[in-house]
């Protein structure tokens, strides 16, 4: 129990906090591929529900450090640079850069999650890649190509990202 919530419902609630972030990020990102020149909604949207997602996996799960806490503690930081570069710094000369990769790299960190929980729950996925930590050829192709996309993507983002606001 958290907060009187039974564990199934928060993470229940968690889950659908980091599916919200993930589609918000995933609109942002297609914002800044064209450009950025529209409203700045879908970048607060993407940031708020990444840092809820944080917040929502610590409360989870903090001891042991597993893996999950490591990728936490990263998201963790990368947002707050994010949030630094689009608020304190007000996206300004190298900060807007700074914003796209640390924006870009807190969203594949989510896919990457999304990716692994999907190997896990998913009974097609996971009798592919069998096991309480997906592993194998496929999983590891499937990260790779998620990995390589968001790599492609963040470095043509930097490069056309030119927020209006």
């Amino acid at each position: 129990m958290f907060f009187g919530i039974p564990i199934a419902s928060f993470v229940f609630v968690h889950t659908l906090i980091t599916l919200v972030a993930i589609l918000s990020g995933l609109a942002m990102l297609s914002g800044m591929l064209s450009g950025g020149r529209r409203g700045s909604a879908t970048h607060t949207v993407f940031l708020l529900f990444s840092v809820l997602t944080a917040i929502t996996g610590f409360i989870i799960q903090v001891k042991p450090v597993t893996p999950a806490v490591i990728l936490g503690v990263l998201l963790s930081v990368l947002l707050i640079i994010a949030l630094a570069a689009r608020y304190l710094f007000g996206l300004r000369g190298a900060w807007r850069s700074i914003y796209v990769v640390t924006a870009v790299a807190s969203l594949y960190l989510n896919c990457f999650v999304l990716v692994v929980q999907s190997f896990q729950k998913v009974p097609a996925l996971h009798a592919i890649a069998p096991g309480p930590a997906p592993g194998g050829p496929v999983f590891g192709a499937t990260q790779g190509v998620v990995l390589i996309g968001f790599v492609v993507a963040g470095f043509l983002a930097v490069r056309r990202f030119r927020p209006s606001y």
